[in-house]
């Protein structure tokens, strides 16, 4: 497709989708890590087990990164929480490719893509040089699931989704500051 054909003004969710992705550089990555979680995040965590459907999953905090890299290693990727997500996100895409231009949602995903790998990974870098970590596949891990939680984020947004969705609350968990590991068995853990 020629993109000077696009209008982006006839995407309406692709011009917050661009919105989101400026948000990105201005968001404070995994800077609450190790820190007792608050009522409020708490809250959050809850909102997201339940609009996932997981409303009976605890919710676990995990205290440090060697925690958080068992935790990483423990995790199931073919459990209910992931192929709940997975599903979401399959339905999501086609709801956005039957809205949207396919050519137009490619590029703004791609764009968010962009933003979340440059600086999810440069914030995180700093932070893990601040715990004096260095391993490397732990830190790759946490990159790509906050960078895949922005993709999942800006996705439900081209859909023209509601701030109660699932993908939204997760997002806002790393917004604030954590790294939602996930749900092993019915424990949510947070870092």
């Amino acid at each position: 497709m020629d993109d000077e054909n696009i209008d982006i003004e006839d995407y309406p969710t692709l011009l917050q989708v661009g919105r989101f992705a400026r948000l990105i550089p201005h968001t404070n990555w995994f800077r609450n890590v190790g820190e007792p979680l608050s009522p409020a995040i708490r809250q959050k965590a809850r909102a997201y087990l339940d609009a996932l459907g997981f409303p009976g999953a605890d919710i676990a905090q995990i205290l440090d990164w060697d925690e958080a890299a068992a935790t990483m290693e423990t995790n199931d990727w073919n459990s209910p929480w992931w192929e709940a997500e997975e599903q979401l996100l399959a339905g999501l895409a086609m709801s956005a490719q039957e809205m949207l231009d396919p050519d137009a949602l490619r590029v703004a995903l791609t764009h968010v893509n962009t933003q979340a790998s440059e600086y999810i990974t440069e914030a995180l870098l700093t932070t893990a040089d601040l715990w004096g970590i260095h391993d490397d596949e732990l830190i790759r891990a946490a990159a790509g699931t906050a960078i895949h939680s922005c993709y999942q984020a800006a996705l439900m947004i081209a859909a023209g989704e509601e701030e109660d969705h699932p993908f939204a609350l997760k997002f806002q968990l790393f917004e604030e500051g954590w790294w939602p590991l996930g749900v092993v068995g019915n424990t949510f853990n947070i870092f």
